[in-house]
C-alpha cells in the first residue's frame, strides 16, 4: 500500500450554494478566513471596507479576512452563486501564498461551466460523511481557475496561438458533430500532429480532451433541463455509442449520466 504524507496550504471550512429569491441581501461581517464567490447567474452588488464590487455572472470576487464586507443591494431575483470558505494555514506564510499564485480579487473566469463542474465536484464531496483531502484539493483547481496566467490573451501575435484558438472555436461550436483532430486540422488547413501540439501548448488539453469535455458539459446540461433518454442526449452531443457516453462522461465528472441527472435536477441549494 502507498502511503503519502501531503502538506496542503489550505485548509476549507465550508461551501454552498446561494439561489435567490428576490429577497433580502447579503449581511454586514468580518471574518477570520478568506472566501470565494463565483457567480453562475445575475449581479452581485458587494462593498469590502471602502471598495464596491458589481460582480456578474462568469465573475469571480476574493473576499480577504478581517476586512468588513456588505450587500448593497437587495438580492436580485435571478441571482445564484457559490461560495467558499477557507484558510490559509501559516506554514504557506499567510497571504504571501495568496500573492505567489497571483489571483485577482475580482476577475472574469475563462471557462465559467469549468469552475461550475469543480463547485458542484465540492459539494458533493463536502456531503460525505468522512471528510477529505479531495476538499482542499478541488479549492486549489477552484483558485487555479483564478489566477490570471492560466488564461491566454486571444489576442496574442503568435500565429500558433490563433490557431489554437480557431481550433477552440470550431469544439465550442461543431462539437455536436463527428469531430476530431484530423478533421480540425483539415478544417483549418494545416498538420494534425502541429495543430495537437499548439493546442496541448495553450490550453494544457489534447484536442480529444477539449472536444470530450465540450460534449459532457451540453450533456450536463441536457441530463438536468430535458426528458430525453440517454440515447438522444448522446446523440445530441456527438455520441454515437451510449456505452462510450457512459464512460467518457463518468471520466469527466466522476458521476454517470443516471447518477448525475438524479443528483442536479434537486440542487443544492443554501439560501
Amino acid at each position: 500500500m502507498l502511503k503519502l504524507s501531503i502538506a496542503l496550504p489550505v485548509k476549507v471550512q465550508n461551501g454552498g450554494l446561494f439561489i435567490s429569491r428576490g429577497i433580502g441581501r447579503h449581511p454586514s461581517r468580518r471574518l477570520n478566513s478568506w472566501e470565494v464567490i463565483f457567480v453562475e447567474k445575475g449581479t452581485l452588488a458587494i462593498r469590502e471596507e471602502e471598495t464596491l464590487f458589481q460582480v456578474n455572472a462568469g465573475e469571480s470576487l476574493l473576499l480577504w479576512p478581517q476586512r468588513r464586507h456588505v450587500g448593497v443591494d437587495d438580492f436580485p431575483a435571478d441571482l445564484k452563486f457559490y461560495w467558499l470558505h477557507f484558510e490559509v494555514k501559516a506554514e504557506a506564510n499567510d497571504s504571501s501564498w495568496i500573492s505567489t499564485l497571483s489571483i485577482p480579487q475580482h476577475m472574469q473566469i475563462r471557462d465559467p461551466q469549468y469552475m461550475i463542474s469543480l463547485f458542484r465536484q465540492f459539494l458533493s464531496e463536502q456531503e460525505k460523511l468522512e471528510r477529505t483531502a479531495a476538499l482542499e484539493f478541488i479549492l486549489l483547481m477552484i483558485l487555479q481557475q483564478m489566477t490570471p496566467g492560466e488564461h491566454i490573451r486571444e489576442e496574442s501575435n503568435d500565429s500558433g496561438v490563433a490557431l489554437a484558438w480557431k481550433a477552440q472555436q470550431l469544439i465550442r461550436t461543431r462539437f455536436h458533430l463527428p469531430l476530431s483532430t484530423s478533421t480540425l486540422a483539415r478544417e483549418l488547413h494545416c498538420n494534425a500532429d502541429y495543430l495537437g501540439r499548439i493546442y496541448r501548448r495553450v490550453f494544457h488539453l489534447t484536442l480529444t480532451e477539449a472536444i470530450h469535455r465540450q460534449r459532457v458539459r451540453a450533456a450536463e446540461k441536457l441530463l438536468i433541463s430535458d426528458a430525453r433518454s440517454l440515447k438522444e442526449v448522446a446523440g445530441l452531443c456527438g455520441f454515437s455509442d451510449v456505452g462510450y457516453f457512459r464512460q467518457i462522461f463518468r471520466k469527466h465528472t466522476g458521476l454517470t449520466p443516471a447518477i448525475w441527472k438524479r443528483r442536479y435536477c434537486k440542487e443544492h441549494i443554501n439560501s
